[in-house]
């Protein structure tokens, strides 16, 4: 791969290393060349495979969907036009069962949820040392190609949703309502500071769990896929069991890629029907 790995643990340690672009310790800016010089850089640098891998998969996404719509057909069917249906479907039926309300916004919202973290999810199904093998010859560092291994990406999705959330909260509720609901739920006014240190705690429970869970779940899947990969390097009989576990544990991260997907949908949907109901 590079000829700074010469271990077990630089291996590991460069297949979960983001290429990073940022200022550096001497004031320029520029893309790190080592781990210790994307951790100096800071707070405000940037994870380019991240945000590329995760911007292109949106696009093809929002492509894919956009050219089916357009070509849609009463007739017979094409293969794309039953497979977005169905999607469109099934994501009608989650909001049906865990909305309660009224917001044409939310199933559109849960729809391109499900499908962008199920795709950048999936990029852990392409082979750990393909993508970076490729980058390398070209002359880039590190390559990660599944966002959502990277807390930053889903920190940022949460904290979207969590936006969206108490958007809908001041909207239906209003100032008044909200702070109600912080302040007076459960045990009363009398009860104020610890109503509002337990409806604290939750509020901003949603977009840490929502994120940490995802982020956490592929974060082990892709370490797991890393320490198959060193075993092709013990001889051919650990190669071989290697080749076996690498086929089964990548039948069981399908099912694990598409329930990640799904909670995070669901949960969002979750907490915006509650964020529509008004406590009295």
């Amino acid at each position: 791969m590079s000829g700074e790995i010469h271990t077990s643990g630089d291996y590991i340690k460069h297949h979960l290393q983001n290429l990073t672009f940022g200022q550096k310790a001497d004031g320029d800016w520029g893309i790190a060349a080592t781990a210790h010089e994307a951790k100096e850089m800071g707070f405000w640098a940037l994870n380019l495979d991240t945000l590329g891998v995760s911007i292109l998969l949106g696009v093809l996404f929002f492509y894919f969907f956009h050219k089916v719509a357009k070509n849609v057909s009463s007739g017979k069917p094409t293969a794309a036009q039953n497979f977005v249906e169905w999607c469109c479907e099934f994501i009608n039926t989650s909001v049906r069962g865990s909305f309660s309300g009224k917001n044409d916004m939310v199933a559109p919202l849960a729809l391109t949820i499900f499908a962008w973290i199920f795709l950048m999810n999936f990029m852990d199904l392409i082979a750990v040392d393909f993508i970076p093998m490729i980058a390398t010859a070209l002359g880039i560092p590190f390559m990660k190609i599944v966002p959502t291994t990277d807390p930053n990406a889903t920190f940022g999705m949460a904290l979207s949703v969590f936006a969206i959330v108490l958007y809908f909260s001041f909207k239906v509720k209003g100032v008044k309502g909200f702070l109600g609901e912080l302040t007076l739920q459960p045990f009363g006014k009398w009860g104020m500071p610890v109503n509002l240190f337990l409806e604290g705690v939750t509020l901003i429970s949603k977009p840490i769990s929502l994120a940490l869970r995802l982020f956490g779940n592929m974060y082990a899947g892709e370490m797991i896929f890393i320490l198959i990969a060193l075993m092709y390097g013990a001889g051919w009989l650990m190669a071989g069991f290697a080749g076996l576990l690498q086929l089964g544990w990548a039948i069981f991260h399908i099912l694990i890629i598409t329930l990640q997907a799904f909670i995070f949908m669901t949960l969002t949907i979750v907490y915006i029907d509650m964020a529509h109901q008004e406590h009295h």
